[in-house]
């Protein structure tokens, strides 16, 4: 992801208001997953739904201020791990993964109250203050609404794992998207390497469904409009843009329509993927 000079400055309660919503929706999900259910595979490779439980935890636990569990994870045994993000995410899913199910859940529930406590004692300014977060340095508040997007994109791990398609529309949807967007640029001007004085239209369809233009200048950038006709507009539903944009599936996999330069379309589709 590029690094942002400027922080991004997002609703302290809107933010924490959605990712309570998004823990809920988990809560909500895997009470019901029976036992195979938690072994299913997901989408990310190499891990069931319980290592996607566990990662979540890891996550919200090392925010809380918990150490990263001291285990050395052998890459050649465990080839989806790719850097040191992953070495860390590996870690916690190899610590809890003697966990019974009935405790991994318990302590999905104990983490993600004890983040939200933590959350609305914040005040503005630790909330806007700078510091790391996954797409470089940025806000905290930033940091809050990638993991709405990310503990969102593992709800739709565990939903393809497990066949209970669900929650496409709402607040943690619409701020995935939102995250989404700001990698746009990137991807149609860098990524794809769109020439100059390309317009593309992303026409998202579904509940929380959008439109999103991206014009191609001395710079990629999302605009809110575009002077003319794009020069391709690719329509797809919500659900396939989020999964392709997280690599969870193949260009070729997904269902879409493209109007105009076809050719150029499919390249950006190939190129769509860019999270970790």
């Amino acid at each position: 992801m590029a690094v942002t000079t400027t922080p991004t400055l997002v609703p302290k309660d809107l933010i924490i208001d959605a990712l309570s919503g998004e823990f809920a929706a988990l809560d909500v999900l895997l009470s019901d997953v029976d036992d195979a259910g938690w072994k299913a595979p997901s989408p990310c490779p190499g891990w069931d739904v319980r290592a996607v439980v566990a990662h979540i935890i890891g996550t919200e636990s090392m925010l809380a201020g918990a150490p990263t569990p001291d285990i050395t994870i052998d890459r050649d045994a465990a080839p989806h791990v790719r850097n040191d993000i992953g070495a860390f995410n590996e870690a916690w899913v190899a610590a809890l993964a003697e966990l019974p199910t009935s405790e991994l859940l318990e302590r999905f529930r104990a983490i993600t109250a004890t983040r939200l406590d933590a959350l609305r004692s914040m005040d503005e300014p630790a909330w806007d203050a700078v510091g790391p977060t996954p797409a470089g340095p940025d806000s905290y508040g930033r940091f809050m609404r990638i993991r709405v997007f990310d503990c969102w994109m593992h709800e739709q791990d565990i939903r393809d794992a497990v066949g209970r398609p669900g929650h496409d529309a709402g607040p943690a949807v619409d701020l995935t998207l939102d995250e989404m967007t700001g990698a746009l640029g990137f991807i149609v001007g860098k990524k794809s390497g769109a020439p100059p004085d390309t317009d593309v239209t992303f026409n998202l369809t579904g509940g929380s469904g959008r439109q999103i233009h991206v014009h191609v200048g001395e710079r990629a950038a999302v605009v809110d409009s575009l002077p003319g006709l794009a020069t391709v507009t690719i329509t797809m539903p919500v659900g396939e843009f989020t999964r392709l944009g997280g690599g969870r599936v193949h260009a070729g996999d997904v269902w879409v329509e493209l109007d105009g330069d076809t050719a150029l379309g499919r390249h950006i589709l190939e190129n769509l993927a860019y999270t970790i």
